[in-house]
């Protein structure tokens, strides 16, 4: 069983951070992960892709699909690190983990001032970013042909490309509870939600106002509903 060996994170890496860690990774496991750019933002930042195994069977990881949350960021950083330290997870279940270190790291940089702490309310609320929904690269309102910002073009790009069998977005700001949202049901994973929510002290989400009405498969554990023909 792995047990994590890293220090306690006490506070969330920047953009700069983010690709320093795992260029710095890749140095030091240079057989195993590889870092390349896929895309480049609005205002000229790399997109970087961290990428640990060689299996067929790809596996997709988004961070920072906001640009207020930064749990992400970290979580891929770690998310690296345990696959690299279990090899089955990757030579064991024939898959290559692809982990997009931020997915709008302009509006990352617009949220550093408060990242940096001190983590107090004042502090957040005086230096909180959030764009618009037009802003956003996950936002899809007119459907991925009339996709317009470089950031989500990289990302559909980067989906053509992979063709992942498992993709996440890692959504969140440290705050409240957790949850998890999926395209179809997965036999058990209420289950585990709960156990690692309970080991690790952290309390679920069971009502969060982006899933009124959706089907629930268990606490905290909900289906996206299909798009509807309209969507399509």
């Amino acid at each position: 069983m792995w047990r994590c060996a890293l220090p306690p994170l006490l506070r969330y890496p920047t953009v700069d951070e983010l690709g320093a860690r795992a260029a710095a990774l890749v140095a030091r496991h240079p057989h195993d992960a590889r870092l390349r750019r896929v895309g480049m933002s609005r205002a000229g930042t790399p997109l970087w892709l961290l990428s640990v195994g060689h299996g067929s069977r790809q596996a997709l990881v988004v961070a920072g699909p906001h640009a207020n949350e930064p749990v992400g960021g970290a979580t891929v950083l770690r998310l690296a690190e345990r696959v690299l330290a279990d090899p089955g997870l990757t030579v064991g279940a024939d898959a290559t983990w692809n982990l997009l270190l931020c997915l709008d790291p302009d509006g990352l940089r617009r949220n550093e001032r408060w990242l940096s702490g001190p983590y107090t309310l004042g502090n957040y609320f005086r230096n909180f970013f959030r764009p618009g929904f037009l802003e956003q690269p996950e936002w899809l309102p007119d459907g991925a042909a009339d996709a317009v910002l470089p950031e989500t073009r990289a990302l559909l790009d980067l989906q053509d490309e992979l063709r992942p069998f498992l993709q996440c977005s890692l959504h969140g700001v440290d705050v409240g509870g957790g949850s998890v949202k999926l395209t179809h049901d997965l036999p058990g994973l209420a289950q585990r939600v709960a156990h690692t929510a309970a080991r690790l002290g952290i309390p679920r989400e069971l009502g969060p106002y982006d899933t009124l009405y959706w089907p629930n498969l268990g606490p905290a554990v909900y289906r996206i509903p299909p798009p509807r023909p309209t969507d399509l």
